[in-house]
């Protein structure tokens, strides 16, 4: 074979080499484990990964959230939950478009001699948390990001980042008051006086939920006290829903395995006592949104693990009716082969966007059509199989 043909079959195997691993990083790929049945539901719409491939090899804690241009999630990757190496990505998508743009690094944990309480006089690295997206929907608003930094939860600190430019570039970080960590894990809601209401919680003296609020996107912060002791009670990670009459509900995480419930009925300032709900808990993150009809979608593990994952929706923030089996991963052994931890938001299209960890190895993307979720009911909390 002369030199120049084989140069060329080696040319055109590299070229096919290049656009399939492009394919496979970047097209939208139907999650395996979804395959079968989550498309034949009522109400789904679409559902893929944000990447195929990426840089680092675990992710978790997604977050999403909607710009006048694009959806866009973060979650944090690296070698593994709690290594210095663990940063915060984003992924954006542009609305009109098919799939989702490479995972950028937006924050990571390397702090500077003299900031963040350190008084080494070299700089030092730590693993990230948690991120959290935020749009303000004023004119111009900004798009802010929430995360953590720190050696592990029970001593992490707040992060603040804001982009002008819809995620594609962020500000240094700031770091929050001590004391504050902000929206620990789910998105924090804009109360009709200016308040962002932020659901909090921390875990340096046992698992304890409270609420914070920043009146000026951070410049200055107020909190609740705790909401429960950390000990009897075990909760932490609230989502907040709020309601037509103005009072508002958290439901929050917690280690009694069962998804916990409190009130407010001065706009998040005081709270009642925190009790269980009737749906299960598998010490696992959940994620509310409130519909345009004014009901709410709660995305969760109706299961005693993370390998499940379901929709149910509520019409009072009591009772609850099943909705969407998103995964069940129950058959594939692993501790990490679980779908969990699933942020969600109401989009401008009045369809409902999630994301949620697959596997710790990559971010799922759902969209579902709330007005064609055929609903059913659940007796005593019991999932209708």
């Amino acid at each position: 074979m002369k030199v120049s043909k084989i140069i060329s079959l080696v040319v055109l195997f590299l070229s096919a080499s290049s656009i399939a691993l492009s394919a496979a990083q970047c097209c939208p790929v139907t999650a395996p484990s979804l395959r079968e049945g989550l498309m034949k539901q009522p109400g789904i719409v679409e559902a893929q990964f944000l990447y195929m491939k990426a840089s680092f090899p675990s992710c978790h804690a997604s977050t999403i959230e909607e710009t006048k241009d694009y959806f866009i999630s973060a979650y944090f990757g690296g070698t593994g939950e709690g290594n210095e190496d663990v940063c915060i990505w984003v992924s954006r998508k542009k609305k009109d478009a098919k799939q989702w743009d490479v995972p950028v690094m937006a924050a990571d944990g390397i702090q500077s001699p003299g900031v963040a309480g350190q008084s080494d006089k070299a700089a030092k690295r730590y693993p990230c948390w948690n991120p959290v997206l935020y749009q303000d929907k004023a004119a111009n608003g900004k798009f802010y990001l929430f995360y953590k930094v720190g050696p592990s939860p029970d001593n992490w600190w707040g992060m603040l980042k804001v982009s002008d430019d819809q995620g594609k570039s962020w500000s240094q970080g700031s770091r929050l008051p001590d004391g504050f960590a902000g929206p620990v894990r789910a998105k924090p809601v804009m109360l009709d006086d200016g308040r962002l209401l932020c659901p909090s919680s921390n875990e340096d003296k046992g698992w304890r939920s409270h609420m914070e609020w920043t009146p000026d996107f951070g410049k200055t912060w107020f909190k609740t006290e705790p909401l429960n002791d950390g000990k009897a009670v075990r909760s932490i990670q609230p989502t907040i829903l709020t309601f037509k009459d103005g009072r508002i509900e958290i439901l929050t995480r917690s280690k009694q395995n069962k998804i916990y419930k409190s009130w407010s009925n001065d706009g998040g300032k005081t709270w009642s006592e925190l009790v269980p709900s009737v749906l299960p808990n598998p010490n696992s993150g959940i994620d509310a949104v409130r519909l345009k009809d004014g009901r709410h979608l709660l995305v969760y593990n109706h299961s005693d693990s993370r390998k499940k994952l379901n929709v149910a929706v509520t019409e009072d923030g009591e009772s609850w009716k099943a909705a969407l089996k998103l995964e069940d991963l129950t058959t594939i052994e692993g501790n990490d082969a679980y779908g969990a931890y699933p942020a969600a938001i109401l989009g401008s299209d009045g369809l409902v966007h999630i994301v949620y960890t697959w596997k710790r190895q990559r971010i799922n993307y759902v969209v579902v059509d709330p007005a064609k979720l055929v609903l059913r009911d659940m007796p005593d909390g019991n999932w209708p199989d």
